[in-house]
């Protein structure tokens, strides 16, 4: 499939882009205002599962992503991106249905796969299918900026979802819970079928097995062009380590000393940091190579020094940290979006969706080790070190290419 030539002029652009970011922060929000999150892994002990089953789910879960990532990035580029968006919220859908209805191990693992398929029907298309409209409509240049509003939009909802669990679940339970968290997934289709998508079908100019081609071209490129190949690198190196420690950020506001009842208050203070990185993508956008690298040590800074206070005070800096990784991580994805030249932009984007699942996956088996050995906040400040050693290698990159006679793009 390829992208209309045809660019949007004129004064039907603003209400183009207006229509076109407007559906994408709805769906932002609704994707990830699930009710479920807070609560599901007390849905799993209460049903009886042990500590080891509950981790085989996440492990199962993560895998599942892994397995269906590029394929269904390749399957993004040769169909139509919008219907992938609109069927995995359904996916999702069906998956709470069965948690809530019948809750058994085989269940969960069950909405686990879907989940997973939904994930990677999306990762890569929704961001191919964004940068390309932009692009139609000659405002490109707004990607990181509308990326990081988008992202800011799913965070308010985490925030949102957090805040109703409580009520929605003393009101009706795990079923109440599930019912809010299915008709979100149900909204979450319908807004992601108004999503505008201007691309001819592959059968129209390229005959044959479009997936098997749009899959081997977007490799072939990641081959030959250095910069897509280092793009590519960025944005697991950038994404993962920061993710996957969320996961245990409860851990380390409990070790401050507070009361449980507070955990969630301290919680909401780094996703809101992690809410304002989003929104600062467009100022961000001008930051050179040596300002990228300054953003990364100095939010791994934060981190390391946030973490080992193990005082409440300390969790300000670690919510600036992950202010700063969040708007590293829109930057790194709109990088990898401007090096993309040919047809494969989602196949790529699935490349690095499947970088970021593994290392995401290596640091919960690093943090499983260095966490049984010492404090989660000496387990935290270790895992700055992977920022400071990447901003390093993008300052050493400027340097040579300085060196070279070439100009670092930002």
């Amino acid at each position: 499939m390829t992208l209309s030539p045809a660019r949007v002029p004129g004064s039907g652009t603003g209400s183009a882009v207006r229509r076109l970011t407007a559906t994408l922060y709805g769906y932002a929000f609704l994707d990830d205002l699930v009710l479920l999150y807070p609560v599901y892994a007390l849905l799993f002990r209460d049903t009886g599962l042990t500590v080891w089953q509950i981790s085989s789910l996440f492990i199962l879960w993560s895998l599942s992503g892994v397995l269906l990532e590029i394929p269904s990035g390749a399957w993004a580029d040769a169909v139509s991106r919008r219907v992938l968006l609109w069927l995995g919220p359904l996916l999702t859908a069906g998956g709470f249905a069965l948690w809530v209805l019948t809750p058994s191990y085989w269940a969960f693992a069950l909405g686990f796969v879907l989940w997973g398929a939904k994930g990677a029907l999306g990762s890569g298309a929704l961001e191919a299918l964004v940068y390309e409209e932009l692009d139609r409509l000659g405002a490109a240049d707004r990607y990181a900026r509308v990326m990081g509003r988008a992202r800011a939009a799913g965070l308010v909802a985490v925030m949102a979802a957090m805040g109703l669990a409580g009520p929605v679940f003393a009101f009706g339970g795990y079923p109440a819970v599930g019912l809010a968290s299915v008709l979100a997934c149900l909204l979450t289709a319908v807004t992601a079928a108004r999503f505008p998508e201007h691309r001819a079908p592959a059968s129209a100019d390229e005959p044959g097995d479009g997936w098997a081609r749009t899959l081997r071209n977007g490799l072939a490129e990641a081959r030959h062009e250095p910069s897509v190949r280092g793009a590519l690198l960025l944005v697991p190196a950038v994404t993962a380590v920061w993710g996957a420690l969320d996961e245990y950020t409860p851990l380390l506001v409990r070790d401050t000393g507070v009361a449980e009842s507070a955990v969630p208050h301290w919680l909401l203070l780094i996703w809101a940091g992690a809410t304002v990185g989003g929104l600062l993508a467009g100022a961000g956008q001008r930051l050179g190579t040596g300002g990228f690298a300054g953003l990364l040590a100095g939010s791994a800074l934060a981190l390391a020094a946030g973490a080992s206070a193990r005082t409440p005070a300390g969790i300000g800096l670690v919510a600036l940290a992950f202010c700063g990784f969040q708007l590293a991580s829109v930057l790194a994805d709109a990088r990898l979006q401007e090096r993309i030249g040919g047809t494969g932009r989602a196949t790529l984007t699935s490349v690095a969706g499947v970088g970021t699942d593994l290392t995401t996956i290596a640091v919960y088996g690093a943090y499983a080790a260095a966490g049984t050995a010492t404090t989660h906040g000496i387990a935290f400040s270790l895992f700055a070190v992977p920022y400071l050693v990447t901003a390093l290698v993008t300052a050493a990159t400027k340097g040579a290419a300085r060196t070279s006679g070439s100009t670092a793009r930002p």
